[in-house]
Formats: structure tokens, sequence, C-alpha cells
């Protein structure tokens, strides 16, 4: 006990957090994948494979599929994916129709988006600014859903697009009925211009029968400590 004091007593001087892994948002996300049996996620806007690497350390055992536009980032993606049998990854993005279009690069490339940028978002997280652009490939979610998805697949549509879920979503309407479940994330305030918030995007989803199961803590402003933003998941009635 003594040994035990002496190390709290060290953690406490070096001002050390310990948390216990997977954290509670964690845990729960766990939870509801078994509960609902997924066996493929499909991974939109996957950046350098944070989602992923982290559902796969969680436990997770099912397939996934992530799709990444900016080529520098996907180039990331495609080399920590590529000994992984179990992660397929596309160098493109999802939306509503099938074009090529212009993406802000990010300072910090997770803020990257087909958007522009809310002034109040760069003020609460000043590496989120945009540096660059790239013209990247668009397809759409209908346009490639039979060529990425089996018939025995139980589904989850994971969105991490900064600002562009609806168009991904509107790109998706043939294949809502095969998805069981949604994750992505929604703005309490508008961090790109013109993106669907928070209460819109649950009233959407209902329309497709996909009701709120979870919320994830997101984005915050570092400043004033205010949560700008969170993670939904949804699953299909």
């Amino acid at each position: 006990m003594r040994i035990i004091n002496i190390i709290k007593k060290i953690i406490n001087l070096l001002n050390i957090d310990i948390k216990k892994y997977p954290n509670l948002d964690l845990r729960r996300r766990r939870k509801l994948l078994e509960y609902y049996n997924i066996s493929k996620v499909l991974d939109v806007g996957a950046n350098s494979g944070q989602y992923a690497t982290e559902l796969f350390k969680i436990g997770y055992s099912g397939k996934i599929v992530s799709f990444e536009p900016v080529k520098s980032v996907y180039k990331k993606l495609n080399e920590i994916s590529k000994n992984n049998k179990k992660w397929t990854t596309y160098n493109f993005g999802l939306g509503n129709k099938e074009e090529e279009m212009l993406i802000n690069i990010s300072e910090n490339t997770y803020s990257s988006s087909l958007l522009d940028i809310m002034p109040s978002h760069v003020e609460g997280a000043p590496e989120s600014k945009y540096i660059n652009k790239e013209t990247v490939q668009i397809k759409t979610l209908d346009s490639v859903f039979n060529d990425v998805v089996k018939k025995d697949d139980v589904v989850l549509l994971k969105m991490d697009v900064q600002g562009f879920e609806k168009n991904v979503l509107e790109g998706a309407i043939n294949s809502l009925k095969n998805i069981k479940g949604i994750q992505l994330e929604m703005s309490i305030e508008e961090l790109y211009k013109g993106e669907m918030l928070f209460d819109e995007m649950i009233a959407f989803l209902k329309q497709y029968n996909f009701s709120l199961h979870s919320l994830e803590n997101g984005y915050f402003n570092k400043k004033t400590g205010k949560l700008l933003q969170v993670d939904g998941v949804f699953f299909r009635k």
C-alpha cells in the first residue's frame, strides 16, 4: 500500500493524467457495434486512419472501408492500412454527385473541408486554418455501394467530412435502407458555411428511420470550453 501511495504522489507531482482505455465514449460505441452485429464500417473522411485504428484497438473485428480524397493524407492512410487484410482504402471523397471539387486543406489536415470554414472555428482552433487547396474526386455512395458492400454485411456508415455530411447522405439515399447504423459529426453552431446543424440532422435522419442512440464529445472552444460539435451515433429502427 505504501508503494502505491508513493506512486500516486509522484503522478500528482508530475501532473500526469491517468485514464482507463478505452474511455466511456469508446466503450459505449463498442457495445453498440457488438449489439447490432456491425461487420463492416464505411469510414468516410478517413484522414490518415485515426478512426479505423481506434476501432481495431477497442476490439472491433469486422472490416473497414476508408475513403480519403486528399492525396498526401491518403498516402499516409494507405501506408498504415496496407498490412491489414480487413482494411481497404480508396483515394476519393463522397458527396451528392460525381464531380471534381476544390477541397480546402487545413494546417492540421483533419479540419480540411469542401466548405468554407467559419471565423469562429479558426478563432477557437487556430490549427484548423486553411493553408492550401487541392482538386479532388467526389463520388456518391450509391454509385460505389455494391462494389464495397456484400449482401450479408451489417453496415455502419461513419462520416467525418467537416460540414459535408448532408451532401454525403443525399448521395446515399438508395443505400440507406441497407445501412444499419450511422456515426457522424454534428455541429451545435455553424463551423462550416452552410452545414446542417445538430437539431436539423436529427430531424433529417429521422425521416429515414434512424434514431439517436449515443452522443460522443467532440470539438470545443479551447479558450472558453464551450462545446461546439459532437458525434452522434444512430441506428435504424
